[in-house]
């Protein structure tokens, strides 16, 4: 079921699938047909920093890379953060507010399929 209201998700393409793969619209139109307003950042073609491990490489400017990202996912005010790979998630991460939370794609969809809304919690404290 979708969420009562929709939810303002900034979305996040993974430069091999966005780039390499050209894929962009099948991840919004699966969020938009979850009850998601996906919101698009400033200079959304630019990486994160991760990619694979670069962010191991070349930490100061994965850093560089990173910190501008969240400011640009920042800038438009989501409620949440979403991206498909799990190397942009954790790097973006850890750069971005800590009052945002950011999800893989699948948790989102997970969560709104069983009715949770994120930043719920499981009733034992830890968020869903």
């Amino acid at each position: 079921p979708p969420p009562p209201r929709p939810l303002r998700a900034a979305y996040h393409d993974a430069c091999h699938l966005a780039h390499a793969q050209g894929v962009r619209e099948a991840p919004r139109r699966i969020l938009k047909a979850s009850g998601v307003e996906v919101l698009e950042p400033k200079e959304w073609e630019i990486c994160c920093g991760s990619a694979g491990t670069y962010n191991l490489f070349q930490p100061e400017i994965a850093e560089v890379l990173g910190r501008r990202k969240a400011e640009n996912l920042q800038a438009i005010q989501p409620e949440l953060v979403v991206t498909g790979n799990i190397g942009c998630l954790t790097q973006i991460q850890a750069y971005l507010d800590k009052g945002i939370p950011i999800l893989h794609t699948a948790e989102l969809l997970e969560m709104l399929y069983i009715g949770r809304h994120p930043g719920e919690t499981d009733g034992g404290g830890d968020a869903l």
